[in-house]
């Protein structure tokens, strides 16, 4: 007879947590102290008698009931239990974030019990008592946020494992032999968790799909827009059902909108831009005020409710814009040719007319659907030419054409008229409290391989503050229109800024000697404004601005209109681009409808709508930033032996963020790399402070590094430290 194996006692003397959680798991059965052993797997005598007690003292606490002499049961609605979602930290620890707590609750990494980041949870906190942290334990997974995982494959003789480059996902994944698929040892996957084993240490899942090799360009990219669940093509049927579509001009269909075709219109977009959302019209009228038209691809006319097309597109709800390709939101077909307002063509269009008086009043306005002709297509850099110099011969070096052109003296005239009056609204705007944030946007000049040869900043001129202000326009008249009939609608909402974050924000920008004017909101964005003006060209001006948009809100769509903050408009909305946007296409419909007569839709239907496009949004755009993250660690591993100046952009307890001057691309210095002294970190001063010398490492300092790690997997760079910059 083979002796029994003693578990060995824990060594814990507070089961309480624990007790609470098995209670919670079976919320309508009674326990008694030997079946709570059991689930423990405890059956020596201190450990029981530990039990017993802690069953009295919660019992006593009315966290927990005792229905009958050594029967307890879970309290309904216990005041210690509350949902909500798991921030996970790099360390393998979590915060608990929650809209009832102040502060959020600490989860140790022993009571995560299979929890991951973002997951949807029900935890119970203890520790509440004054001047103690909070703290707490998952009690229940109520819904993953995610389940498919981006990794690296490790294949054993009869098992694999994956482990992601992800910080915050502290385990790897089991993947039994028979759902490895066609993975091969070392290829980047796609696994989907399937599962998680009471016992198991990691979570069970399959290959889904294999990406590539590890640091290959097609990988990495693909890798980027699986991780986030974006597509990288539309499925067989999709693009079948968008070439049948008949996209040809009828002139019955032309004979129902509002005619155009012979008024004076143009197009102003990026040189290698594909797709032409918008266009202008312009006249002038004989009253001296002019006719000004602001024309937007009417997709709607082809995107009909209920198709394939149509759920697909609401279903990837915006266009990403990776670093070297544009992955659509719909197909070539619509967005590079019938939605583009490619020059030369006629195109259906929706459209918001203004009649505006020479001092950027709005004296009429117009909204409908219409057919256009785009006279001419600009770069930003031919208008900012002609802007700047009143020329209408467009030199060789700035075409788009390869070739040097004319441009008619009536389109020259259009484009000064549009600029002065675009200024008169831009500084209309910035008098009533819009925030200006004109942040540097790093760019690649890239081979046809995809592969990074060089780095340029994009920069807004007049030419791109011009569309600017008559997009702005048309989005806000678009939802002032609607808004003030009380009808379901579209809102692009922007909250005010959050305080804590302006408050940290004003401890960093103390040390360069500027500061945040905190009595109104208004006077929070003159300051945030004129600080804008004050550091441009400075060495910490990236830093600022960074630091500046982190502390706004986040813009995102709803029907609950509370204003835009950033643009200090009552009402805004996204009216301009529905080829890259489906909240536009949404607006474009209610518009319409409301136009016909329509009653106000529902409220509920549209705010999930809402959810939706605002959630896609944010996963497109960490996917952008992580396609520039890769792209500036792929350039970085050209330049490994070359010395560059940086500034110190983030300061914490491991060590210093260094941005390169440059280039704008950012990686760490570890402390223990730094040997002209031992630095610790000092967090009420925000900087590395020298053992010996005393002297600080902070914010702004400007230093000297080499690359030392450029690892294109984790989209990451380590820098050594060579020497300040004095």
């Amino acid at each position: 007879m083979s002796k029994k194996i003693r578990k060995p006692i824990k060594k814990e003397k507070d089961f309480s947590s624990k007790i609470v959680k098995i209670l919670s798991q079976s919320a309508n059965k009674t326990f008694n102290y030997k079946q709570i052993a059991a689930k423990l797997e405890l059956d020596d005598t201190k450990s029981r008698n530990q039990i017993i007690k802690d069953l009295k003292i919660l019992a006593s606490q009315k966290k927990i009931i005792e229905t009958e002499p050594g029967k307890y049961l879970v309290k309904a609605e216990s005041q210690d239990y509350y949902e909500g979602t798991i921030d996970m930290t790099s360390r393998k620890t979590a915060y608990f974030i929650c809209d009832e707590f102040e502060e959020d609750v600490f989860i140790p990494t022993n009571n995560l019990n299979r929890a991951l980041d973002k997951d949807k949870v029900k935890v119970y906190v203890y520790n509440r008592r004054k001047g103690k942290r909070p703290e707490g334990e998952v009690i229940e997974v109520i819904e993953r946020d995610k389940t498919e995982f981006v990794g690296v494959i490790d294949i054993q003789a009869n098992f694999a494992f994956v482990s992601t480059a992800n910080p915050k996902m502290y385990t790897d994944i089991f993947i039994p032999k028979d759902k490895i698929g066609e993975a091969e040892n070392g290829d980047v996957v796609l696994v989907k968790i399937e599962d998680w084993p009471k016992r198991a240490d990691s979570p069970f899942g399959s290959v889904i799909r294999v990406l590539g090799k590890p640091g290959e360009h097609n990988t990495e990219i693909h890798a980027i827009l699986a991780e986030y669940g974006l597509p990288a093509d539309f499925p067989v049927e999709v693009e079948v059902f968008a070439q049948k579509l008949d996209t040809s001009i009828q002139e019955s269909e032309i004979a129902k909108r509002r005619d155009m075709r012979d008024t004076l219109t143009f197009t102003i977009d990026p040189k290698d831009a594909k797709d032409f959302d918008d266009a202008l019209s312009f006249k002038k009228l004989e009253n001296g005020n002019f006719e000004i038209g602001i024309h937007i691809a009417d997709v709607s006319y082809y995107l009909e409710e209920g198709t394939i097309l149509d759920d697909e597109a609401y279903q990837r709800a915006t266009s990403v814009y990776l670093v070297d390709r544009v992955v659509p939101m719909l197909p070539e077909v619509l967005s590079n040719f019938a939605c583009s307002l490619r020059p030369n063509e006629e195109k259906y269009t929706f459209s918001a007319i203004f009649e505006v008086s020479p001092t950027a009043q709005v004296i009429n306005q117009w909204f409908g659907r219409t057919v256009i002709y785009s006279d001419q297509r600009f770069a930003y850099e031919e208008a900012q030419y002609i802007i700047e110099t009143k020329d209408n011969t467009i030199p060789v070096d700035i075409s788009i054409t390869g070739d040097s052109y004319v441009v008619s003296d009536e389109i020259v005239e259009a484009t000064l008229k549009l600029d002065e009056l675009a200024k008169i609204l831009r500084k209309k705007r910035m008098q009533q409290g819009a925030i200006s944030f004109d942040k540097v946007e790093v760019k690649f000049n890239l081979d046809e391989e995809g592969e990074p040869e060089g780095v340029y900043f994009k920069i807004s001129k007049d030419a791109n503050h011009l569309i600017e202000e008559f997009m702005l326009l048309a989005n806000r008249k678009v939802a002032e229109y609607i808004g003030k009939q009380k009808k379901t609608f579209v809102y692009r909402i922007h909250d005010e800024p959050n305080e804590d974050k302006l408050i940290a924000m004003q401890t960093v920008i103390a040390k360069f000697g500027y500061k945040i004017d905190f009595r109104t909101k208004d006077d929070i964005a003159k300051s945030i404004n004129a600080l804008m003006e004050e550091v441009n060209g400075k060495k910490e001006q990236n830093l600022i601005d960074t630091l500046a948009i982190r502390s706004m809100s986040k813009a995102k769509y709803s029907t609950d209109n509370i204003g835009h903050y950033g643009l200090a408009f009552d009402y805004y909305s996204h009216f301009t681009s529905p080829i890259r946007r489906y909240p536009d296409v949404m607006v474009h419909r209610l518009l319409q409808y409301y136009l016909d007569g329509g009653a106000s839709v529902d409220e509920e239907t549209y705010e999930t709508k809402c959810l939706h496009c605002s959630s896609m949004e944010n996963l497109a755009t960490n996917a952008e930033r992580d396609s520039i993250k890769y792209m500036q660690v792929k350039y970085m591993q050209d330049h490994q032996d070359e010395e560059f100046l940086g500034v110190i952009s983030g300061v914490t307890e491991w060590g210093i963020y260094v941005e390169i001057v440059s280039n704008k691309c950012e990686g760490m210095v570890r402390i223990r790399e730094i040997k002209e002294d031992y630095y610790t970190f000092d967090e009420r001063q925000y900087a590395l402070v020298g053992a010996t010398s005393n002297r600080l490492l902070q914010l702004g300092d400007e230093i000297y590094v080499k690359v030392k790690n450029a690892d294109l997997v984790k989209k990451q760079l380590d820098f050594h430290f060579l020497r300040r910059a004095e």
